[in-house]
């Protein structure tokens, strides 16, 4: 029997498969990969035989730096954490007005408010423009909305940024 293989030959395994998946999440909760290319790179992932092979799939990604992450957490104020879930939790009665006034006066002060109230604007905008193309049929969605705003401001409270799945991105 030949042991002469190099490392990126060696058979992986699904424990190894694992962090490579969350790793493809991860880039594409961040707007890195499209749902295309997410999907064949998960696919990818799944049916990989060798190291090397799994490590084309994430080869082009920024590798994951916890100690950035970190910083970045550590930076918001309390204050920032609050306005930012406001930001989710105001969207339920005022549609995408409330987090859009939240943007426009806090969003100067603190980048991170700007950005979970421009997910929060983005979300209500696609959930306003599924309901008038679909004559008033979409506005069942808005029941998912209040429960996908709840879980938006706990995670804003906590200092993580949240991305809402399958929303048009109008307000960058």
């Amino acid at each position: 029997m030949d042991s002469s293989y190099a490392v990126g030959d060696l058979r992986v395994s699904d424990a190894e498969r694992e962090p490579v998946i969350q790793r493809l999440q991860d880039a594409y909760a961040e707007g890195r990969l499209d749902e295309d290319e997410f999907d064949m790179r998960v696919q990818l992932a799944i049916t990989a035989k060798t190291r090397n092979d799994l490590a084309a799939v994430t080869r082009d990604l920024e590798p994951v730096r916890k100690a950035h992450v970190a910083q970045v957490a550590q930076r918001e104020t309390g204050e920032d954490r609050m306005l930012a879930a406001a930001a989710h939790a105001v969207a339920v009665p005022t549609l995408f007005v409330g987090p859009l006034v939240l943007m426009l006066v806090s969003g100067k002060r603190s980048e991170y408010v700007r950005r979970q109230a421009a997910e929060a604007v983005n979300f209500q905008l696609t959930l306003l423009l599924l309901t008038i193309v679909t004559f008033g049929v979409g506005g069942v969605v808005y029941a998912v909305a209040w429960v996908l705003s709840a879980v938006a401001a706990v995670f804003a409270l906590t200092g993580q940024t949240f991305r809402y799945p399958w929303i048009l991105r109008l307000v960058k």
